[in-house]
């Protein structure tokens, strides 16, 4: 037997046990207010607060049912006027994705006022306007969006500095990321644009005091760090050099000063140690700097350094010319070392020493420098019909790269 018989035959047995029940007793209710009095069985009353019941309930429904219709239908209700604006604003972004500015900034400021989050809207559209070059309409924007979210006062100062930035306009950049710094310092990404931003305006000094905060927050890969710190201490070993250049006898070397202040490790960098070495040959400490040199390439041979040792004037240039010379036996054809052995023997006034390693370093490498300095030699000693030889070989050297052209004829 199906379930559906058996629930037919439990309501006909309810309603038989409920026909027999008012049959033998329909009982008897009076309801009496003031002059009025309602009389009947107990039976009808029940009905009839049941009937009210189903009244109420059905009403209820049919105003729910007309609420809905009403926010569905009524374009101007306020959950119509969210999902207009949340489609809009849909469009606009994907406008914004796909690089159309105008019409992303139409579509996002016009959505603005209606969306569930205007900031994003504001944010994008002052983006957008940024892009079409109308800066006016984009700081407007942002100041709008300050206005609609002042919670949200970082994410918009971020964005304010980035636009700033994108712009040219350092120094507004500058005071605007000053201040975020200032309220929140440990907001990573202001510090790592503040970074950038001391980076665009070549303030190595500043920048310097960000890295090791940079470094502790891990804001830059292992490699990109490094870099940052080689491009910011060879800017400052530049500036010291400079400043060395005319500094008043007696007092510290600047170019020294910026080299204490290096992490360990990177006063094994070659690069930095060659910005070093150069940086005290131009501020007059070359016998430091000879020093440097011998004690950093007795750990390891480098061409660089080779040859910044051959340019610098140690305190015994016997002895330097010595030291070099005892790397020949690893290096025998290095043009480098040559070029730089023939330089220390000019220093110790060995000529035919140093002809012949000028001679042997051009064999083995045809360069300008190299070149240069046989000339030099070579017209100093006389020897000039060879100098005239090698100054064609160097002219040749510096116009092997001209294009074959039509040229007049020889005057006989």
């Amino acid at each position: 037997m199906s379930k559906s018989y058996v629930a037919v035959l439990v309501v006909l047995l309810i309603a038989a046990l409920l026909g027999m029940a008012v049959a033998e007793d329909p009982g008897y209710l009076l309801i009496a207010w003031r002059n009025m009095s309602i009389e009947t069985s107990v039976w009808v009353g029940l009905g009839f607060l049941l009937a009210l019941w189903l009244l109420l309930v059905l009403l209820r429904a049919v105003v729910r049912l007309i609420n809905a219709s009403s926010r569905r239908v009524n374009p101007w209700s306020r959950h119509n006027r969210a999902r207009r604006a949340n489609q809009i604003t849909t469009r606009g972004l994907l406008e914004f994705a796909e690089g159309h500015w105008a019409n992303s900034l139409r579509l996002l400021r016009r959505a603005a006022p209606h969306a569930e989050q205007p900031l994003i809207n504001y944010l994008a559209a002052a983006r957008a306007a940024h892009e079409l070059e109308d800066y006016r309409e984009a700081d407007k924007l942002l100041r709008e969006a300050y206005e609609t979210t002042p919670n949200a006062d970082v994410a918009i100062a971020v964005t304010q500095a980035q636009l700033q930035i994108s712009r040219g306009q350092l120094e507004q950049a500058l005071a605007t990321l000053t201040r975020v710094r200032k309220e929140h310092p440990k907001h990573l990404y202001a510090l790592k644009l503040m970074g950038q931003l001391y980076l665009r305006l070549e303030d190595w000094e500043r920048l310097e005091q960000l890295l090791p905060e940079l470094h502790r927050n891990k804001l830059y890969s292992e490699a990109d760090q490094q870099a940052l710190e080689r491009q910011v201490y060879i800017a400052l070993l530049t500036q010291a050099g400079q400043r060395g250049q005319s500094l008043p006898t007696g007092e510290a070397n600047p170019v020294s000063t910026v080299w204490e202040r290096l992490p360990k490790p990177l006063k094994q960098d070659t690069a930095l140690i060659e910005t070093y070495c150069l940086q005290l040959r131009a501020s007059g400490a070359e016998v430091h700097a000879e020093k440097v040199l011998r004690e950093t390439l007795a750990q390891g041979y480098n061409d660089r350094l080779v040859h910044i040792y051959g340019l610098v004037r140690g305190a015994d240039p016997a002895r330097q010319l010595d030291t070099a010379e005892h790397w020949l036996a690893d290096h025998p054809q290095d043009a480098t070392l040559l070029l730089s052995l023939g330089r220390l023997a000019l220093r110790n006034s060995l000529w035919g020493k140093a002809r012949e390693y000028f001679e042997a370093s051009f064999a083995s490498r045809r360069d300008i420098q190299t070149c240069a300095e046989l000339v030099r030699l070579l017209e100093h000693l006389g020897e000039h019909q060879a100098s005239q030889k090698m100054l064609r070989q160097g002219f040749a050297l510096m116009v092997h790269d001209l294009p074959e052209l039509p040229q007049p004829k020889a005057l006989r």
